[in-house]
Protein backbone atom coordinates (compact mmCIF):
# COMPACT_ATOMS: atom_id res chain seq x y z
CA UNK A 1 0.00 0.00 0.00
CA UNK A 2 1.37 3.54 -0.28
CA UNK A 3 1.97 6.04 1.57
CA UNK A 4 0.63 9.32 0.20
CA UNK A 5 0.20 12.90 1.98
CA UNK A 6 -2.62 14.81 0.62
CA UNK A 7 -2.25 18.80 0.66
CA UNK A 8 -5.08 20.96 0.75
CA UNK A 9 -2.98 23.52 -1.20
CA UNK A 10 -4.39 24.64 -4.86
CA UNK A 11 -6.03 21.48 -4.61
CA UNK A 12 -3.48 19.23 -5.76
CA UNK A 13 -2.10 15.93 -4.04
CA UNK A 14 1.17 15.42 -2.81
CA UNK A 15 1.99 11.66 -3.55
CA UNK A 16 5.04 9.75 -2.04
CA UNK A 17 5.16 7.30 -4.71
CA UNK A 18 6.59 4.50 -2.79
CA UNK A 19 3.87 1.87 -2.67
CA UNK A 20 22.06 30.61 -15.18
CA UNK A 21 21.98 30.45 -11.23
CA UNK A 22 22.87 27.41 -8.70
CA UNK A 23 21.11 25.08 -7.33
CA UNK A 24 21.27 24.13 -3.95
CA UNK A 25 22.75 20.74 -5.49
CA UNK A 26 25.19 22.55 -7.30
CA UNK A 27 26.27 25.11 -4.27
CA UNK A 28 26.24 21.89 -2.39
CA UNK A 29 28.87 19.81 -4.81
CA UNK A 30 31.01 23.54 -4.79
CA UNK A 31 31.20 23.13 -1.05
CA UNK A 32 31.86 19.29 -0.54
CA UNK A 33 34.96 19.87 -3.84
CA UNK A 34 36.89 21.61 -0.71
CA UNK A 35 36.48 18.73 1.59
CA UNK A 36 37.34 15.10 -0.25
CA UNK A 37 37.49 12.04 1.79
CA UNK A 38 37.96 8.41 1.51
CA UNK A 39 33.79 7.36 0.67
CA UNK A 40 32.28 4.37 2.78
CA UNK A 41 30.76 3.28 -0.34
CA UNK A 42 33.10 2.00 -3.34
CA UNK A 43 30.61 4.16 -5.85
CA UNK A 44 30.85 4.06 -9.59
CA UNK A 45 31.24 7.52 -10.86
CA UNK A 46 30.93 9.26 -13.92
CA UNK A 47 31.81 12.81 -13.71
CA UNK A 48 31.34 13.89 -17.57
CA UNK A 49 28.41 15.66 -18.61
CA UNK A 50 26.56 14.54 -21.68
CA UNK A 51 26.95 15.10 -24.79
CA UNK A 52 24.11 17.53 -26.20
CA UNK A 53 25.25 17.98 -29.68
CA UNK A 54 24.82 14.73 -30.32
CA UNK A 55 21.62 13.23 -32.19
CA UNK A 56 19.88 11.24 -29.93
CA UNK A 57 19.50 7.57 -30.62
CA UNK A 58 16.39 6.45 -32.38
CA UNK A 59 16.42 3.35 -29.00
CA UNK A 60 17.16 3.36 -25.73
CA UNK A 61 16.90 -0.21 -25.59
CA UNK A 62 21.03 -1.02 -25.32
CA UNK A 63 20.90 1.41 -22.82
CA UNK A 64 17.92 0.20 -20.51
CA UNK A 65 19.59 -3.60 -20.88
CA UNK A 66 22.24 -2.50 -19.29
CA UNK A 67 20.49 -0.46 -16.46
CA UNK A 68 17.85 -2.20 -15.67
CA UNK A 69 19.33 -4.59 -13.69
CA UNK A 70 20.66 -2.28 -10.77
CA UNK A 71 16.98 -1.51 -9.89
CA UNK A 72 15.42 -3.52 -7.75
CA UNK A 73 11.97 -4.32 -6.43
CA UNK A 74 11.18 -3.53 -2.50
CA UNK A 75 8.40 -5.28 -0.60
CA UNK A 76 7.59 -4.52 2.98
CA UNK A 77 5.95 -6.77 5.28
CA UNK A 78 4.78 -4.78 8.72
CA UNK A 79 3.27 -7.49 11.33
CA UNK A 80 -0.11 -7.37 12.61
CA UNK A 81 0.43 -6.32 15.87
CA UNK A 82 2.17 -3.11 14.07
CA UNK A 83 -1.60 -2.75 12.15
CA UNK A 84 -3.42 -3.22 15.15
CA UNK A 85 -1.98 -0.02 16.94
CA UNK A 86 -1.79 2.31 13.86
CA UNK A 87 -4.77 1.51 12.74
CA UNK A 88 -5.61 0.47 9.54
CA UNK A 89 -2.00 1.70 8.77
CA UNK A 90 -2.31 4.49 10.20
CA UNK A 91 -4.39 6.03 7.15
CA UNK A 92 -7.04 8.79 8.06
CA UNK A 93 -10.61 7.31 7.10
CA UNK A 94 -10.56 10.29 4.38
CA UNK A 95 -12.81 9.55 1.06
CA UNK A 96 -9.64 11.71 -1.01
CA UNK A 97 -7.75 7.89 0.16
CA UNK A 98 -10.39 5.43 -0.95
CA UNK A 99 -9.25 5.33 -4.67
CA UNK A 100 -6.36 3.17 -3.54
CA UNK A 101 -7.94 0.93 -1.69
CA UNK A 102 -10.86 0.07 -3.94
CA UNK A 103 -13.18 2.33 -2.53
CA UNK A 104 -13.05 1.26 0.98
CA UNK A 105 -10.76 1.50 3.72
CA UNK A 106 -8.43 -1.49 4.50
CA UNK A 107 -9.82 -3.70 7.89
CA UNK A 108 -6.90 -4.68 10.56
CA UNK A 109 -6.33 -8.41 9.67
CA UNK A 110 -4.45 -10.97 11.74
CA UNK A 111 -2.05 -11.83 8.51
CA UNK A 112 0.47 -8.93 7.84
CA UNK A 113 0.30 -5.83 5.55
CA UNK A 114 3.05 -4.58 3.34
CA UNK A 115 3.85 -2.79 0.40
CA UNK A 116 6.22 -2.86 -2.71
CA UNK A 117 8.26 0.22 -3.64
CA UNK A 118 11.49 0.29 -5.57
CA UNK A 119 15.53 0.51 -4.78
CA UNK A 120 18.68 1.03 -6.79
CA UNK A 121 21.90 -1.01 -6.45
CA UNK A 122 24.63 1.44 -5.81
CA UNK A 123 27.92 -1.13 -4.38
CA UNK A 124 28.74 -4.45 -6.19
CA UNK A 125 28.60 -5.57 -2.24
CA UNK A 126 24.91 -5.11 -1.64
CA UNK A 127 24.46 -1.26 -0.44
CA UNK A 128 20.97 -0.33 -2.27
CA UNK A 129 19.50 3.38 -2.17
CA UNK A 130 15.82 3.94 -2.00
CA UNK A 131 13.08 6.21 -0.50
CA UNK A 132 13.01 6.41 3.26
CA UNK A 133 9.20 6.29 3.31
CA UNK A 134 9.63 2.92 1.41
CA UNK A 135 11.29 1.04 4.50
CA UNK A 136 9.90 3.22 7.34
CA UNK A 137 7.86 1.05 9.73
CA UNK A 138 8.76 -2.19 7.96
CA UNK A 139 9.19 -5.07 9.97
CA UNK A 140 10.66 -7.33 6.97
CA UNK A 141 12.76 -6.10 3.85
CA UNK A 142 12.49 -8.78 0.57
CA UNK A 143 14.97 -6.85 -2.43
CA UNK A 144 14.01 -9.11 -5.60
CA UNK A 145 16.45 -8.71 -8.48
CA UNK A 146 15.94 -8.51 -11.93
CA UNK A 147 16.92 -12.37 -12.03
CA UNK A 148 14.45 -13.12 -10.05
CA UNK A 149 16.58 -13.81 -6.64
CA UNK A 150 14.08 -12.78 -3.81
CA UNK A 151 16.84 -11.76 -0.96
CA UNK A 152 16.20 -10.46 2.86
CA UNK A 153 17.83 -6.95 4.04
CA UNK A 154 18.16 -5.03 6.43
CA UNK A 155 18.18 -1.29 6.93
CA UNK A 156 21.62 0.40 7.52
CA UNK A 157 20.00 3.82 7.99
CA UNK A 158 17.18 6.27 7.44
CA UNK A 159 17.50 10.03 7.09
CA UNK A 160 13.73 11.60 6.87
CA UNK A 161 14.69 14.70 6.65
CA UNK A 162 15.80 14.03 2.81
CA UNK A 163 13.27 10.65 2.28
CA UNK A 164 16.54 8.54 1.61
CA UNK A 165 17.47 5.44 3.55
CA UNK A 166 19.81 2.60 2.43
CA UNK A 167 19.27 -1.26 2.93
CA UNK A 168 21.64 -3.88 2.65
CA UNK A 169 21.96 -7.31 1.10
CA UNK A 170 24.24 -10.51 1.30
CA UNK A 171 25.48 -10.97 -1.71
CA UNK A 172 28.60 -9.86 -4.23
CA UNK A 173 29.34 -8.81 -7.70
CA UNK A 174 25.72 -7.31 -8.22
CA UNK A 175 25.03 -5.02 -10.98
CA UNK A 176 25.85 -1.68 -9.55
CA UNK A 177 24.75 1.52 -11.44
CA UNK A 178 26.97 4.88 -11.97
CA UNK A 179 26.29 7.50 -10.84
CA UNK A 180 26.39 11.17 -13.01
CA UNK A 181 26.92 14.52 -11.13
CA UNK A 182 23.50 16.16 -10.95
CA UNK A 183 24.87 19.89 -11.11
CA UNK A 184 25.83 19.16 -14.73
CA UNK A 185 22.36 18.53 -15.74
CA UNK A 186 20.16 20.92 -17.40
CA UNK A 187 16.81 21.85 -17.76
CA UNK A 188 15.75 20.26 -21.26
CA UNK A 189 18.06 16.93 -20.40
CA UNK A 190 16.29 13.54 -22.12
CA UNK A 191 15.84 11.41 -19.01
CA UNK A 192 14.58 8.15 -18.21
CA UNK A 193 12.16 6.89 -14.95
CA UNK A 194 13.12 3.26 -14.25
CA UNK A 195 10.62 1.52 -10.88
CA UNK A 196 8.17 -0.60 -9.99
CA UNK A 197 4.84 1.17 -10.66
CA UNK A 198 1.92 -0.02 -8.64
CA UNK A 199 3.64 -3.34 -8.38
CA UNK A 200 3.51 -4.51 -11.65
CA UNK A 201 6.99 -5.34 -12.83
CA UNK A 202 9.94 -3.47 -13.83
CA UNK A 203 8.62 -0.18 -16.08
CA UNK A 204 10.38 2.53 -18.26
CA UNK A 205 9.47 5.87 -18.68
CA UNK A 206 10.76 8.95 -20.71
CA UNK A 207 10.62 12.23 -20.47
CA UNK A 208 13.01 15.19 -20.11
CA UNK A 209 14.27 17.19 -17.20
CA UNK A 210 11.51 19.82 -16.23
CA UNK A 211 13.18 22.05 -13.45
CA UNK A 212 15.68 21.87 -10.92
CA UNK A 213 16.27 22.95 -7.64
CA UNK A 214 12.22 22.44 -7.29
CA UNK A 215 10.60 22.66 -3.71
CA UNK A 216 7.34 21.18 -3.38
CA UNK A 217 6.36 21.72 -0.04
CA UNK A 218 6.57 17.98 1.13
CA UNK A 219 7.49 18.82 5.03
CA UNK A 220 11.19 17.39 4.30
CA UNK A 221 14.01 19.20 6.04
CA UNK A 222 15.58 19.54 2.66
CA UNK A 223 14.08 20.03 -0.79
CA UNK A 224 16.25 20.74 -3.79
CA UNK A 225 14.15 18.17 -6.00
CA UNK A 226 14.75 17.16 -9.78
CA UNK A 227 11.83 17.56 -11.41
CA UNK A 228 10.57 15.20 -14.50
CA UNK A 229 7.40 14.79 -16.96
CA UNK A 230 8.74 11.13 -16.87
CA UNK A 231 5.76 9.08 -15.61
CA UNK A 232 6.12 7.99 -12.17
CA UNK A 233 3.76 6.38 -10.30
CA UNK A 234 2.79 5.19 -6.68
CA UNK A 235 5.54 1.97 -6.22
CA UNK A 236 8.21 4.05 -8.32
CA UNK A 237 9.25 5.55 -4.77
CA UNK A 238 13.34 5.07 -4.54
CA UNK A 239 14.02 3.69 -8.43
CA UNK A 240 16.19 5.58 -10.40
CA UNK A 241 16.10 8.42 -12.76
CA UNK A 242 18.91 8.07 -15.47
CA UNK A 243 20.09 10.31 -18.43
CA UNK A 244 20.44 8.70 -21.67
CA UNK A 245 23.69 6.98 -20.93
CA UNK A 246 22.26 5.52 -18.18
CA UNK A 247 24.11 7.21 -15.45
CA UNK A 248 21.58 7.38 -12.12
CA UNK A 249 20.81 11.44 -11.68
CA UNK A 250 18.36 11.13 -9.03
CA UNK A 251 15.82 8.92 -6.48
CA UNK A 252 12.18 9.23 -8.04
CA UNK A 253 10.42 10.02 -4.54
CA UNK A 254 7.01 11.82 -5.22
CA UNK A 255 4.74 13.29 -7.97
CA UNK A 256 2.41 16.34 -7.35
CA UNK A 257 -1.47 14.84 -8.74
CA UNK A 258 -4.94 15.61 -8.41
CA UNK A 259 -5.62 12.15 -9.82
CA UNK A 260 -3.61 9.72 -7.21
CA UNK A 261 -1.84 9.29 -10.80
CA UNK A 262 1.12 10.59 -12.95
CA UNK A 263 0.32 14.27 -14.26
CA UNK A 264 3.68 15.08 -15.57
CA UNK A 265 4.91 16.39 -12.77
CA UNK A 266 7.98 13.94 -10.57
CA UNK A 267 10.37 14.57 -8.28
CA UNK A 268 13.63 13.48 -7.68
CA UNK A 269 16.39 13.68 -4.93
CA UNK A 270 19.08 14.90 -6.84
CA UNK A 271 22.38 12.31 -7.39
CA UNK A 272 24.70 14.28 -5.77
CA UNK A 273 22.36 14.96 -2.12
CA UNK A 274 22.28 11.04 -2.69
CA UNK A 275 25.88 10.08 -2.57
CA UNK A 276 25.96 12.42 0.24
CA UNK A 277 23.58 10.89 2.32
CA UNK A 278 23.75 7.25 1.35
CA UNK A 279 27.99 7.72 2.28
CA UNK A 280 27.37 9.23 5.46
CA UNK A 281 24.36 6.50 6.49
CA UNK A 282 26.88 3.84 6.14
CA UNK A 283 29.66 5.73 7.64
CA UNK A 284 28.27 7.10 10.62
CA UNK A 285 24.18 5.24 10.53
CA UNK A 286 22.42 8.74 10.37
CA UNK A 287 23.29 12.27 8.28
CA UNK A 288 26.28 13.83 10.34
CA UNK A 289 25.00 17.71 9.18
CA UNK A 290 27.09 21.08 9.77
CA UNK A 291 25.55 23.45 11.77
CA UNK A 292 25.71 27.35 11.77
CA UNK A 293 23.03 28.21 14.35
CA UNK A 294 20.43 30.67 11.94
CA UNK A 295 17.28 30.45 10.65
CA UNK A 296 16.66 31.15 7.13
CA UNK A 297 13.94 32.88 4.61
CA UNK A 298 13.67 33.63 1.62
CA UNK A 299 13.56 37.13 0.41
CA UNK A 300 10.01 37.67 -0.90
CA UNK A 301 9.55 41.20 -2.77
CA UNK A 302 8.28 43.12 -0.23
CA UNK A 303 11.22 42.22 2.11
CA UNK A 304 13.12 43.14 -0.71
CA UNK A 305 11.62 46.13 -0.43
CA UNK A 306 11.59 46.71 3.21
CA UNK A 307 15.28 45.99 3.54
CA UNK A 308 16.36 48.17 0.92
CA UNK A 309 17.58 45.23 -1.60
CA UNK A 310 17.75 45.67 -5.42
CA UNK A 311 17.21 42.03 -6.08
CA UNK A 312 15.72 39.17 -4.22
CA UNK A 313 18.72 37.08 -4.33
CA UNK A 314 19.93 35.53 -1.02
CA UNK A 315 19.15 33.78 2.44
CA UNK A 316 17.38 36.24 4.84
CA UNK A 317 18.22 35.88 8.56
CA UNK A 318 15.52 35.52 10.53
CA UNK A 319 17.28 34.47 13.63
CA UNK A 320 20.75 33.66 15.25
CA UNK A 321 20.85 31.14 17.99
CA UNK A 322 22.36 32.53 21.24
CA UNK A 323 25.89 30.69 21.73
CA UNK A 324 26.14 29.37 17.79
CA UNK A 325 29.41 29.19 15.76
CA UNK A 326 26.99 32.16 13.83
CA UNK A 327 26.53 34.41 17.21
CA UNK A 328 30.36 33.94 17.36
CA UNK A 329 31.08 34.81 14.17
CA UNK A 330 29.09 38.06 14.32
CA UNK A 331 26.43 37.50 11.89
CA UNK A 332 23.20 39.37 12.78
CA UNK A 333 19.32 38.56 11.89
CA UNK A 334 18.74 40.76 9.01
CA UNK A 335 21.67 40.14 7.53
CA UNK A 336 21.14 38.55 3.94
CA UNK A 337 23.24 36.15 2.57
CA UNK A 338 23.91 36.62 -1.42
CA UNK A 339 27.37 33.43 -1.62
CA UNK A 340 28.85 30.92 -0.08
CA UNK A 341 32.40 30.16 -0.61
CA UNK A 342 32.34 32.94 -3.52
CA UNK A 343 29.31 30.63 -5.09
CA UNK A 344 25.86 33.04 -5.19
CA UNK A 345 22.99 31.72 -2.64
CA UNK A 346 20.11 32.10 -4.42
CA UNK A 347 17.32 31.61 -1.43
CA UNK A 348 16.96 29.93 1.80
CA UNK A 349 16.85 26.30 0.83
CA UNK A 350 20.30 26.81 -1.63
CA UNK A 351 22.10 27.80 1.73
CA UNK A 352 20.70 25.53 4.26
CA UNK A 353 21.17 22.20 1.93
CA UNK A 354 24.72 23.90 1.05
CA UNK A 355 25.43 24.35 5.13
CA UNK A 356 23.80 21.11 6.50
CA UNK A 357 26.16 19.14 4.16
CA UNK A 358 29.33 20.71 5.13
CA UNK A 359 31.35 18.58 7.45
CA UNK A 360 31.69 19.88 10.89
CA UNK A 361 35.17 22.10 11.41
CA UNK A 362 34.67 23.37 7.50
CA UNK A 363 35.21 27.00 7.35
CA UNK A 364 32.62 28.79 5.43
CA UNK A 365 33.09 31.82 3.66
CA UNK A 366 29.79 34.46 3.52
CA UNK A 367 29.47 37.35 2.01
CA UNK A 368 26.21 39.30 3.04
CA UNK A 369 24.55 42.67 2.82
CA UNK A 370 23.82 44.40 6.43
CA UNK A 371 21.74 47.68 6.01
CA UNK A 372 22.03 47.15 2.56
CA UNK A 373 26.60 47.22 2.63
CA UNK A 374 28.44 44.48 1.54
CA UNK A 375 30.46 42.46 4.53
CA UNK A 376 32.24 39.11 4.83
CA UNK A 377 31.99 36.64 7.54
CA UNK A 378 33.74 32.77 8.48
CA UNK A 379 32.20 31.20 10.34
CA UNK A 380 33.34 27.30 11.28
CA UNK A 381 30.44 25.21 11.01
CA UNK A 382 30.10 22.38 13.86
CA UNK A 383 27.75 19.27 14.30
CA UNK A 384 24.24 20.10 14.29
CA UNK A 385 22.62 19.13 17.60
CA UNK A 386 19.86 16.16 17.42
CA UNK A 387 17.36 18.73 18.20
CA UNK A 388 15.71 22.08 18.63
CA UNK A 389 -4.53 27.63 23.38
CA UNK A 390 -3.76 30.38 25.24
CA UNK A 391 -6.36 31.72 26.72
CA UNK A 392 -5.74 35.84 27.67
CA UNK A 393 -6.38 38.18 30.32
CA UNK A 394 -6.21 41.72 29.19
CA UNK A 395 -5.60 42.59 25.82
CA UNK A 396 -4.60 45.38 24.07
CA UNK A 397 -5.62 46.06 20.55
CA UNK A 398 -2.63 47.87 17.78
CA UNK A 399 -3.23 50.33 15.71
CA UNK A 400 -6.41 51.65 17.20
CA UNK A 401 -7.02 54.31 20.11
CA UNK A 402 -9.84 53.84 22.81
CA UNK A 403 -12.58 54.82 21.35
CA UNK A 404 -11.95 51.80 18.42
CA UNK A 405 -10.75 54.05 15.60
CA UNK A 406 -8.12 52.97 13.50
CA UNK A 407 -4.36 54.96 13.77
CA UNK A 408 -0.78 53.82 13.05
CA UNK A 409 -0.60 50.40 11.98
CA UNK A 410 -1.37 46.60 12.54
CA UNK A 411 -4.82 47.24 12.70
CA UNK A 412 -6.99 44.78 13.74
CA UNK A 413 -4.44 42.92 15.63
CA UNK A 414 -4.61 42.74 19.60
CA UNK A 415 -1.33 41.50 21.69
CA UNK A 416 -0.96 40.30 25.23
CA UNK A 417 2.47 40.58 27.55
CA UNK A 418 4.08 36.78 27.37
CA UNK A 419 3.69 35.69 31.15
CA UNK A 420 5.01 32.31 32.91
CA UNK A 421 1.46 30.95 32.02
CA UNK A 422 1.95 31.23 28.33
CA UNK A 423 5.24 30.72 28.20
CA UNK A 424 4.87 27.45 29.69
CA UNK A 425 1.56 26.86 27.34
CA UNK A 426 3.37 27.97 24.32
CA UNK A 427 6.82 26.00 25.02
CA UNK A 428 8.00 29.51 23.93
CA UNK A 429 12.30 29.20 24.57
CA UNK A 430 13.72 31.64 27.30
CA UNK A 431 15.20 33.75 25.01
CA UNK A 432 11.91 35.07 22.96
CA UNK A 433 10.74 38.04 24.22
CA UNK A 434 7.66 40.05 22.63
CA UNK A 435 4.19 40.48 22.89
CA UNK A 436 2.28 37.41 21.71
CA UNK A 437 -0.65 37.96 19.18
CA UNK A 438 -4.19 36.99 20.75
CA UNK A 439 -6.30 38.36 17.97
CA UNK A 440 -6.22 38.83 13.93
CA UNK A 441 -9.02 40.49 12.49
CA UNK A 442 -9.60 37.88 9.96
CA UNK A 443 -10.04 39.60 6.45
CA UNK A 444 -7.00 42.21 7.71
CA UNK A 445 -3.85 42.81 6.32
CA UNK A 446 -2.26 41.34 9.22
CA UNK A 447 -3.53 38.01 8.78
CA UNK A 448 -2.84 38.56 4.91
CA UNK A 449 0.30 38.74 5.95
CA UNK A 450 0.48 35.73 8.04
CA UNK A 451 -0.02 36.59 11.53
CA UNK A 452 -1.98 34.41 13.94
CA UNK A 453 -2.90 33.88 17.29
CA UNK A 454 -0.31 32.73 19.07
CA UNK A 455 2.81 34.16 17.03
CA UNK A 456 5.39 36.38 19.16
CA UNK A 457 6.06 40.14 17.51
CA UNK A 458 9.59 40.16 18.44
CA UNK A 459 10.41 43.36 16.21
CA UNK A 460 8.66 46.31 14.25
CA UNK A 461 10.16 47.56 11.69
CA UNK A 462 13.17 46.54 13.13
CA UNK A 463 12.69 47.90 16.24
CA UNK A 464 12.58 45.52 19.59
CA UNK A 465 9.21 44.45 20.92
CA UNK A 466 9.63 42.97 24.98
CA UNK A 467 6.29 44.18 25.76
CA UNK A 468 2.57 44.64 24.82
CA UNK A 469 3.05 48.20 25.30
CA UNK A 470 6.19 48.50 23.17
CA UNK A 471 3.99 47.20 20.22
CA UNK A 472 1.41 49.44 20.74
CA UNK A 473 3.91 52.38 21.00
CA UNK A 474 5.73 51.10 17.87
CA UNK A 475 2.38 50.71 15.75
CA UNK A 476 1.36 54.46 17.23
CA UNK A 477 4.64 55.68 16.00
CA UNK A 478 4.96 53.95 12.84
CA UNK A 479 5.10 55.93 9.41
CA UNK A 480 3.06 54.45 6.40
CA UNK A 481 1.16 51.47 5.63
CA UNK A 482 3.73 48.64 5.07
CA UNK A 483 5.15 47.46 8.13
CA UNK A 484 8.58 44.79 8.82
CA UNK A 485 7.39 42.64 11.53
CA UNK A 486 9.72 39.71 12.98
CA UNK A 487 7.81 37.34 14.67
CA UNK A 488 8.36 33.69 16.47
CA UNK A 489 5.54 31.24 14.39
CA UNK A 490 5.46 27.67 15.40
CA UNK A 491 9.10 27.03 16.37
CA UNK A 492 10.61 29.12 13.74
CA UNK A 493 11.94 33.10 13.79
CA UNK A 494 10.53 34.75 10.57
CA UNK A 495 9.90 38.11 8.59
CA UNK A 496 6.70 39.22 7.18
CA UNK A 497 5.41 42.62 5.65
CA UNK A 498 2.25 43.58 6.74
CA UNK A 499 1.12 45.80 3.49
CA UNK A 500 -2.14 48.07 4.47
CA UNK A 501 -2.43 49.82 1.66
CA UNK A 502 -3.80 46.66 -0.09
CA UNK A 503 -7.42 46.13 -0.03
CA UNK A 504 -9.01 43.34 1.79
CA UNK A 505 -10.11 40.02 -0.91
CA UNK A 506 -13.43 41.43 -2.75
CA UNK A 507 -13.33 44.73 -1.75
Amino acid sequence: MENNVYSPHRRRRVLLAAGGFLTAAGLFAAVQTSQSKDPAIALKQDDQPISRSQPEPASFAPMVKRVSPSVVKITTEIHAHRVAMNGSNGAPDDPSFRQFFGGRMPQTRPEPEGGVGSGVIISTDGYIVTNNHVVDGADRLTVTLEDGRALSARVIGRDPQTDIAVVKVDATQLPAITFARSSKIEVGDRVLAIGNPFGIGETVTTGIVSAMGRHAGLGLAYEDFIQTDAAINPGNSGGALVDIDGRLIGINTAILSRSGGSQGVGLAVPADLVRYVADSLVEHGKVVRGYMGVAVQDVTQELADSFGLKSRQGALISEVRPGSPAATAGIQSGDVVTALDGHPVENAGNLSLAVSEASPGTHLGLDLLRNGKPQHIDVTATTKPASFDRSGDEQSALGSNSNGVDQGVLNGVAVDDIDSNARQQMNLPERIQGAVVAEVGPDSPSARAGLRVGDVILEINRHRVTSAKDAIDLCASATGKKTLVKMWSHGSTVYVVVDETQPAPGS
